[in-house]
């Protein structure tokens, strides 16, 4: 009964990967109180082990280079690599990985710990997932995803700031998340092919 079971459920399961050029993992923060600056990380790889009859056996992972992040300056990226926010040299990955998934509706909860400059705190998600695969002109299952969140960034020990003269930070210790995915199913060609090559020879 137990092997029916373990069956059933890796039948339900699937593992993605999130497609590179087609997704981001983006962020913004309000710098000196008014403007919102953003950015990106464009080095980053995502796994979803997907299982489509009960979605809170899912998990997601997610890695991250914050040696690549990108706001568009130059100078700006070079002190945000530096020991005063990411120190990229001392703490050169971050990582997400979900403990718990949970449905609302059509939107997921999506709760895990996020580890950023050396420290691991739990962080929770709100996304969106479409369950059913778009077919792509290339024969890839392409699974759509969203997910949004907040965090203080001084939880994580980044905790550089300068004061204004006319009060306030320079930069706000709330930081948002913004993180859009294309998950990919690629067809088993190798299969297919040895399948083809196997009939050839009978």
């Amino acid at each position: 009964m137990t092997l029916v079971l373990a069956a059933v459920l890796a039948a339900a399961s699937v593992t993605l990967e999130a497609d590179p050029n087609h997704s981001t993992v983006g962020f913004s923060v309000k710098h000196m109180v008014v403007t919102t600056v953003r950015g990106q990380f464009p080095r980053f790889s995502s796994t979803l082990d997907w299982n489509k009859d009960d979605p809170s056996r899912s998990a997601i992972e997610l890695k991250v280079d914050p040696a690549s992040i990108n706001t568009n300056n130059e100078k700006r990226d070079g002190h945000l690599k530096s020991p005063d926010f990411f120190d990229v040299q001392k703490c050169p990955e971050m990582t997400f990985k979900s403990n718990r998934i949970e449905k609302s509706g059509d939107k997921y909860k999506v709760t895990g710990d996020l580890t950023m400059h050396c420290v691991t705190k739990p962080l929770s998600l709100e996304a969106s997932f479409t369950e059913q695969p778009i077919k792509s002109p290339f024969g890839t299952s392409v699974y759509p995803a969203s997910a949004t969140g907040k965090l203080k960034r001084s939880e994580w020990g980044l905790t550089w700031n300068k004061a204004l003269e006319s009060g306030g930070a320079m930069v706000s210790d709330d930081v948002n998340l913004d993180l859009e995915f294309e998950f990919l199913q690629k067809p088993l060609e190798g299969k297919k092919e040895a399948q083809a090559e196997t009939k050839a020879k009978k």
